[in-house]
């Protein structure tokens, strides 16, 4: 390539990004050590700290605890005061790393990146075959770092702000219907609802087993075991209860056939009963989607929701930004005629949708 056709300035800011993205990565690898290893707690609420002092707090080797705070100082994920040589973590900043209930807790989001470099053989071979690769053949990290992720986003949206904008479907709650949550993961979404409905009955389907154990647990931690039950089920095959509520949590794009879920919703969906449906936040054109949100979202379908859905049969291959009008036709090819955008956030798109 000729160096002179090149527009110089143009090459060093691609650079500049491509070196920030590359920082980010090790970045992630230092939140990962300083959530596990309790630094950001020891942090949190502390005001300024030596390195000596964090290290003692999080029972850490003083050298190891240095080098990672000059690290985060780097990153701007903490404040270093040279005078009295100490680190310090705003309450924002605590907001994300340290407070584990907060709904902007992210650390555990970084073992989704790091279960897509330990699958990288696996990706290499799905790119020059075509095969998919099943969710549960992914490294462990990813299972665990999903339903981590979404579990506080849901535990501050799910009960106060999106069941309560689909229309007439928090009285039925509240006076007790069956409720199918279909690839329910760890079941944190299932829990959160059996808490805030208790004469309500709750049934989480999903085919990743290693998932279904966890759920059960998180419903014995959660109390709610008298109105949680899960199951192994794919989205075509759940038994039939005549649900009230159906919801599809961020599950659909991964699925092979999305329209014959939707159809075996409308067969298993009480008359005057509703879905549930919450997507990535997408729009419907690619161009529209060129922002880091969709960064995310589509580097991780590539090799996570893409792969599962090929995986499954690969009839229809929505992934992870499949947009409102791909997703409707998805409903409206199953018989539903009732499909409404009900909420939104940066993250996610919520919809209601009836036959």
């Amino acid at each position: 390539m000729d160096m002179q056709l090149l527009d110089q300035a143009k090459l060093d800011a691609f650079v500049g990004r491509a070196l920030g993205d590359i920082a980010a990565g090790y970045t992630g690898v230092m939140v990962s050590l300083g959530a596990k290893l309790g630094l950001y707690k020891a942090l949190s609420g502390a005001g300024p700290l030596s390195a000596k002092e964090v290290s003692q707090r999080a029972k850490c080797a003083e050298r190891y605890v240095r080098e990672w705070l000059n690290a985060q100082a780097a990153s701007a994920y903490l404040h270093y005061h040279a005078a009295s040589d100490t680190y310090e973590m705003s309450p924002e900043h605590a907001m994300v790393l340290a407070n584990e209930e907060s709904p902007t807790y992210l650390p555990h989001a970084w073992h989704v990146p790091a279960s897509m470099w330990f699958d990288e053989e696996k990706a290499l071979e799905a790119f020059r075959t075509g095969k998919g690769i099943a969710w549960g053949d992914h490294d462990k990290r990813l299972a665990c770092g999903v339903a981590a992720f979404y579990r506080n986003g849901y535990r501050a949206s799910l009960v106060q702000q999106w069941l309560p904008a689909l229309a007439g479907v928090v009285a039925t709650l509240e006076a007790g219907i069956d409720v199918a949550d279909i690839g329910c993961g760890h079941g944190h979404s299932t829990v959160l609802m059996a808490k805030a409905f208790p004469k309500s009955h709750f049934h989480g389907f999903d085919t990743h087993t290693h998932s279904i154990d966890e759920s059960k647990r998180n419903a014995a931690a959660a109390g709610v075991t008298d109105r949680t039950e899960f199951s192994i089920a794919r989205a075509t095959d759940y038994p039939d209860k005549g649900y009230g509520l159906i919801c599809f949590f961020d599950t659909l794009h991964d699925m092979g056939d999305p329209v014959a879920a939707a159809r075996h919703a409308a067969r298993t969906l009480a008359a005057d009963g509703t879905v549930m449906l919450v997507e990535p936040f997408a729009k419907d054109r690619i161009e529209d989607n060129l922002n880091m949100v969709s960064q995310l979202y589509y580097s991780a379908s590539t090799t996570i929701c893409v792969a599962h859905a090929i995986s499954e049969g690969g009839h229809l291959v929505l992934g992870a930004q499949a947009g409102e009008a791909r997703l409707a036709e998805v409903f409206r090819k199953a018989g539903f005629t009732h499909f409404r955008r009900a909420a939104e956030t940066p993250f996610n798109l919520i919809f209601e949708v009836r036959r």
